[in-house]
């Protein structure tokens, strides 16, 4: 899509050409300075009752009188929150979404100057979301929308601020569709090789250094963990490493690491058939840490970025891991597998490992990890452990920027009581008490070497049902954190 930013006083609106142009009003009455014929146009339907300024209200009138546009789409946010803005704005762009629109303008009137640049943000990741349409494997799906072009009207004195929030926005869009789109597809066609070709594609647009390490190099280097998830599967396990240098060699980058479970059935200890098929989805975190890569490469921020990637299928055969086996990770510790189904905490371990070589600044994993944390959170908030009050902030803070909110949980010492076993350093589970919290203390004993956190994503990488698809979390947070980092 075409994004640009136009200079457009908000009594002026009227001479805005587009196919439809969005007016977003935030609040409980039409704000002051408001363009004569929108205000009029807006007057008439709260009159009637076709329209009012609670939240969730939208409407479009056709040939508006006195506006150059051919449409005039009113959607109200009632609160002035940048949360409330972009689910005005998504119901704004609802309305033009079937309507052959091929150009939309769109202006905030009523809310706080310093959300300009978050607002901006804000307007390409909905108008990105409202365009996606999965295909790769079905090509009858429906056309698109026309949606190609998008104007952010904007004062004369907020359009620097329009302009870096679009440009940041676009960046972060491109690496929410990228993180969709591997996840959306089936894991026939998502396999651990695909992820490993998206990573040295994006290598080659972007410069960055890419390694993509098989069976062989992962024997080598002792992921005896890792290994023992991928052994039941035929499919070729991949271990894949990005880097992006923004910065000095000297400075140390951030890390983070993905769960990249193409597909997960449980191995023997197997999932009910109900709904397996969205276990295509436990690569939400290899996927969105794709997608990070891809808006801090298009971003350039002076900031070392590695990404890592541990993928495999999760599958039962006659050479898969048993329950009750015991395997050495690539830090020596031994683990007991009680349960082959709590995986992907065994190829984060060898992978958490692996990232003490870069020496990093901080790692963060990012995994559906838990059924624990969906049943905690929903699908609101990703569960967040870190291994300071600092790095939770900073996750926090980034979370709550994107509209990607995350929440802390804890990780007191007590949660590892249930991680002994009488054959291993270490069993992969604890009983069902605080499943997302043992897993996590699980995870912190092979991150120990350096600053950490962990984002449990099982209740928001996808949704389930007539909607069901991938969302692209955690991408924005991912983005505002790595961006807060660099300064």
């Amino acid at each position: 899509m075409d994004f640009k930013v136009q200079t457009t006083e908000l009594e002026a609106l009227a001479t805005a050409g587009a196919d439809a142009l969005i007016v977003v009003l935030g609040g409980d009455s039409l704000p002051e300075g408001l363009d004569a014929a929108v205000a009029k146009h807006a007057q008439a339907a709260i009159k009637l009752g076709d329209f009012s300024l609670k939240a969730g209200q939208a409407i479009t009138l056709t040939q508006p009188d006195g506006l150059k546009a051919s449409r005039l789409v009113l959607a109200a946010s009632g609160k002035t929150t940048l949360a409330a803005a972009r689910a005005a704005l998504a119901a704004g762009l609802a309305q033009v979404k079937s309507r052959g629109v091929a150009h939309a303008a769109v202006v905030f009137a009523g809310f706080d100057t310093a959300l300009g640049e978050a607002l901006a943000e804000q307007t390409t990741i909905a108008a990105t979301d409202t365009v996606y349409v999965y295909r790769h494997t079905k090509p009858s799906a429906p056309a698109a929308p026309k949606l190609a072009k998008l104007t952010l009207l904007a004062a004369k004195a907020a359009v620097k601020e329009a302009r870096a929030g679009l440009a940041r926005g676009q960046a972060i869009a491109a690496g929410i569709e990228l993180a969709r789109e591997c996840a959306n597809r089936p894991a026939n066609h998502a396999t651990p090789t695909y992820l490993g070709q998206v990573v040295q594609q994006l290598g080659k647009t972007h410069g960055l250094k890419v390694e993509v390490m098989d069976r062989k190099a992962v024997e080598k280097l002792g992921m005896g963990s890792f290994l023992a998830v991928a052994q039941g599967s035929d499919e070729p396990l991949r271990f894949i490493v990005a880097r992006y240098d923004g910065a000095p060699k000297s400075v140390a980058p951030v890390v983070l690491v993905g769960k990249g479970i193409t597909f997960d059935t449980g191995g023997i200890s197997l999932k009910p058939g109900a709904e397996m098929d969205e276990m295509k989805f436990d690569m939400g975190g290899a996927a969105s840490v794709i997608g990070t890569l891809r808006a801090v490469a298009e971003l350039k921020p002076k900031i070392n970025l590695v990404v890592i990637v541990a993928a495999c299928e999760n599958m039962p055969s006659g050479n898969a891991v048993k329950p009750g086996d015991v395997v050495t990770s690539m830090s020596g510790q031994t683990i007991e597998i009680l349960n082959t189904d709590a995986e992907g905490r065994l190829i984060l371990c060898d992978a958490l490992t692996y990232a003490e070589r870069f020496k990093p600044a901080v790692v963060v994993d990012v995994a559906t990890l838990t059924g624990a944390c969906v049943i905690a959170l929903g699908g609101v908030r990703s569960g967040m452990y870190a291994s300071d009050d600092e790095l939770a902030a900073a996750l926090a803070a980034a979370g709550d920027a994107a509209l990607d909110p995350c929440w802390r949980m804890p990780l007191d010492d007590d949660y590892a009581e249930g991680l002994k076993s009488n054959f291993a350093d270490v069993p992969n589970i604890a009983g069902r008490a605080g499943g997302s919290i043992t897993a996590a203390k699980f995870l912190q004993r092979f991150a120990s070497k350096y600053r950490w956190g962990h984002l449990d994503i099982a209740g928001t990488a996808w949704k389930g049902g007539a909607a069901k698809g991938a969302t692209g979390r955690p991408v924005g947070l991912l983005t505002h954190f790595v961006l807060g980092q660099s300064r």
